[in-house]
């Protein structure tokens, strides 16, 4: 630990979770607990964070702290209004209320609730050295550069039954056109905890505000950070730290605690259930 550190840790929690369902994603259990206290737990109890801060809906402030403001409570959590239309305003809101003496802030989508613990270290030693650190992953797969808009649709072969049934049966594929195929030898693909020395991270919020800084194509706040000019480096992130968005990435996040928990695939099928053929071990391999 570096004794110079002290952070604070922001969570945006202010989005509509549309692409997820009804129930706003972040309130939804994973293993037990909700995946925001997950990522809650995630920062607390470490040194150097002496702040947690989610900031959550306006319109559903005295709603959240109702429900949540208990749990959040017992990690010394601060609640505040995020923004009502972009994610940069929600982290101004929180960075207004980070305290004094915090030299560093952390903002962590509230939807990563398994980042490594070990990724979490680099990204903070990193700091020590660097203003402004992400964690990141390298690509690894062939990456192709498409057209925006589709080219002709591709419907399925029409089944008999089609003129009982209507469209069910059917299947439309929508098929882009392959621009180009994009070298991959330095891309990373960024994820969080992002860690900026406060200052810088205050500066660059400030150039947003003032409308200085064109957000339209910048999506994390190292990007904010590199709009000024200033230098960002990259540590090895998790490949294992997912963002909830659909509904499938919980069991994928489940999946990575049970790993993390050192459970076999044994005790995740239960001891009355046939392991499959993928479960189970073999002296050939």
């Amino acid at each position: 630990m570096d004794d110079n550190l002290r952070i604070a840790v922001i969570l945006p929690a202010a989005g509509q979770s549309k692409r997820f369902g009804d129930k706003p994603k972040l309130e939804q259990p994973l293993a037990g607990r909700a995946v925001l206290v997950r990522s809650v737990e995630l920062f607390s109890g470490r040194p150097e964070v002496k702040q947690i801060i989610v900031a959550v809906d306006p319109d559903n402030v005295d709603t959240f702290k109702f429900r949540w403001g208990d749990q959040l409570g017992f990690f010394n959590v601060k609640i505040v209004a995020g923004g009502r239309i972009e994610r940069w305003e929600t982290v101004k809101n929180a960075l207004d209320v980070v305290d004094d003496d915090i030299t560093h802030v952390a903002v962590h989508d509230a939807a990563r609730p398994v980042a490594d613990a070990a990724m979490i270290d680099r990204v903070f030693t990193a700091a020590a050295t660097h203003p402004a650190v992400v964690p990141a992953v390298r690509v690894s797969a062939t990456v192709k550069r498409v057209d925006a808009k589709p080219a002709a649709s591709t419907t399925a072969e029409v089944d008999p039954l089609d003129a009982i049934l209507g469209a069910a049966g059917k299947q439309t594929v929508e098929a882009y056109p392959v621009l180009e195929t994009v070298p991959r030898g330095n891309l990373w693909l960024a994820q969080t905890p992002q860690l900026v020395a406060v200052d810088l991270l205050k500066r660059a919020y400030a150039a947003v505000a003032a409308g200085k800084i064109d957000t339209a194509s910048i999506t994390d706040d190292v990007g904010l950070v590199e709009a000024l000019g200033e230098p960002v480096v990259a540590v090895e992130g998790d490949p294992l730290n997912v963002k909830i968005t659909v509904p499938d990435d919980l069991k994928f996040a489940e999946a990575v605690l049970n790993l993390r928990s050192g459970k076999t695939s044994k005790d995740l099928l239960g001891p009355k259930r046939k392991h499959p053929t993928w479960a189970q071990s073999s002296d050939d391999e």
